[in-house]
């Protein structure tokens, strides 16, 4: 009987505070969501003379090796604010330039698609800016993502003695204008 007592006399103590201040108009409750961009390869990519080094994260690096000048590279972005993609080459290109976008599930703002900006010249920096991606869901979840496909078409060279590196890299911003 006497702990009943106890917490019953605890419940008016903390909870009728609250609900006085709830009354008034008084409670507040503040918080912030970091932002968060990530960038990674689809996992169906397979091309026999591209190496994905690292994926994941916010950047994305590929090791191009032999001959071939074109490859397809569909990038997968999460975000939970606007984006930007820059691209870095060791190697001088000929073409960089968006060939598909689309969302790869439910989970992915009507926006993203629609309000992705592609400047005029890919230089290759900035490839692409856009508003948030992802409405829920996590960084691995398979429907919330927006799959870019970047194709890449290097100088044609007689056979190159070195690999050439590729280098993505994702940051939350604002849109390119």
């Amino acid at each position: 009987m006497r702990c009943r007592l106890i917490f019953t006399l605890m419940a008016v103590v903390f909870l009728v505070p609250v609900s006085v201040d709830a009354q008034t108009g008084r409670v507040t409750l503040k918080a912030t969501v970091s932002e968060t961009v990530t960038l990674s390869v689809a996992s169906t990519f397979s091309q026999s003379n591209v190496d994905v080094v690292s994926s994941g994260g916010n950047t994305v690096r590929i090791t191009l090796s032999g001959d071939d000048v074109i490859i397809r590279v569909p990038l997968l972005v999460r975000s939970n604010s606007s984006f930007k993609i820059s691209a870095a080459f060791d190697s001088e290109l000929s073409q960089l330039s968006i060939v598909d976008v689309h969302a790869t599930g439910t989970l992915v703002s009507p926006e993203a698609v629609n309000g992705l900006n592609v400047p005029h010249k890919i230089d290759p920096s900035p490839v692409a800016s856009g508003p948030r991606v992802s409405l829920g869901g996590t960084l691995d979840s398979p429907n919330n993502a927006l799959q870019i496909t970047v194709l890449i078409r290097l100088n044609s060279q007689p056979s190159r003695d070195s690999p050439v590196q590729l280098t993505f890299v994702a940051t939350a911003g604002s849109p390119i204008q």
